[in-house]
């Protein structure tokens, strides 16, 4: 695997001190995150808003995403909505917010063309699917193939394990970012997980490679390789 493995009691604590010690390192500048979806993802920005809402100093935080289903960002589905309800909500406003919306005209390139206009990302926090896929990032799906220089791009999974057309950033936008930050919990991940350690290249999160890449992991998903 590519980075560092950091196997933590709680993945949600760990990452939010993680964010906490990465934006006081930028202090007082300003600095950018860029969000994920999924369960994990809600837990770790709930618990963001509990132990660093006063911490951090919000209005220096650019905000954006790392992939989107293309639904309305008011959608149950929209990784927009779960972290406006899970963080954003909670902590007032962000220096700026940029939501990938799929209902404007080619939102893909709308949203690369808004990302070589900035600077690079400071933080992207990326998940882990069952299947090995990270962002919208899926195995066997036509975005593991992006040409070359293309940031954002919109995808499909083969399969139909994961509903809706998505947005998302490519390996190559992934690997500009300044850190790379996955969480992992819960056992439903320990396959995936293990595919990664052991370097199965069918699992696109095993492709994932940057400056600085950690991956915070309980011991419920490292299973029986908790010793390794």
């Amino acid at each position: 695997m590519n980075g560092s493995l950091v196997v933590v009691d709680d993945v949600a604590k760990a990452f939010a001190q993680l964010v906490v010690d990465h934006a006081k390192s930028n202090a007082p500048g300003p600095s950018s995150l860029a969000f994920s979806g999924g369960s994990t993802a809600r837990d770790c920005y709930r618990e963001l808003s509990r132990s660093a809402s006063t911490v951090i100093d919000w209005k220096n935080v650019t905000g954006w995403w790392g992939d989107e289903r293309c639904v309305p960002l008011t959608d149950i589905d929209s990784n927009f909505r779960l972290v406006q309800d899970a963080l954003l909500k909670h902590v007032g406003p962000l220096a700026a917010v940029h939501p990938m919306q799929s209902e404007i005209p080619d939102p893909a390139f709308a949203y690369e063309e808004l990302l070589r206009a900035s600077p690079p990302i400071d933080l992207i926090h990326l998940g882990l699917g069952p299947d090995g896929h990270t962002a919208s990032l899926f195995p066997d799906s036509d975005a593991l193939d992006s040409p070359e220089g293309r940031l954002v791009v919109s995808n499909r999974d083969p399969l139909a394990n994961n509903p809706h057309e998505r947005l998302t950033f490519t390996f190559e936008a992934i690997s500009q970012c300044r850190q790379i930050v996955f969480t992992v919990a819960g056992a439903a991940k320990t396959e995936a997980l293990h595919r990664v350690l052991d370097g199965d290249l069918s699992a696109p999160a095993t492709h994932i490679s940057g400056a600085e890449v950690v991956w915070l992991v309980d011991n419920a998903a490292m299973g029986a390789r908790t010793s390794r």
